[in-house]
């Protein structure tokens, strides 16, 4: 499963600019870890981001770290959007933050599902992606 997520979370990444929508200011994603009561780390788990404004929704499953990853199409004008973050009965209400000038930066946010708590940590979530993307060129 990891693979997977891997593998489409790269071609996303290392798409070449022959359309705009491939572009790295039309994309934000989402990752995190879901966890237990006890930090242990939930395999399996489908996590899913709405878009209130359309009901647009994406899905995702954690691998047996319990790490996700999301990516959804919004570009400029998406800035400030409400979106929802679903696991089962958990969820919770985000906003989609980031620069409108900054078209270099990868977009997104990392929320984690630790037991019945969700803790959004946006400083956290370039290392995340970072990690999560060196992982995947190390196999």
């Amino acid at each position: 499963m990891r693979t997977v997520l891997l593998l489409a979370l790269l071609a996303l990444v290392a798409a070449t600019p022959a359309r705009a929508e491939h572009e790295v200011y039309y994309r934000y994603t989402v990752l995190g870890y879901v966890k237990d009561a006890s930090g242990k780390p939930r395999a399996n788990q489908t996590v899913e981001l709405v878009r209130d404004k359309t009901g647009f929704s994406y899905l995702a499953q954690t691998d047996a770290d319990g790490l996700f990853a999301l990516v959804a199409r919004l570009g400029d004008e998406s800035a400030g959007e409400a979106l929802t973050l679903r696991l089962g009965a958990i969820h919770t209400r985000l906003t989609a933050r980031f620069e409108t000038a900054n078209h270099t930066d990868e977009r997104g946010t990392r929320i984690d599902f630790e037991g019945g708590r969700v803790v959004e940590r946006p400083a956290w979530f370039r290392s995340t992606l970072a990690n999560f993307l060196g992982a995947t060129s190390r196999r």
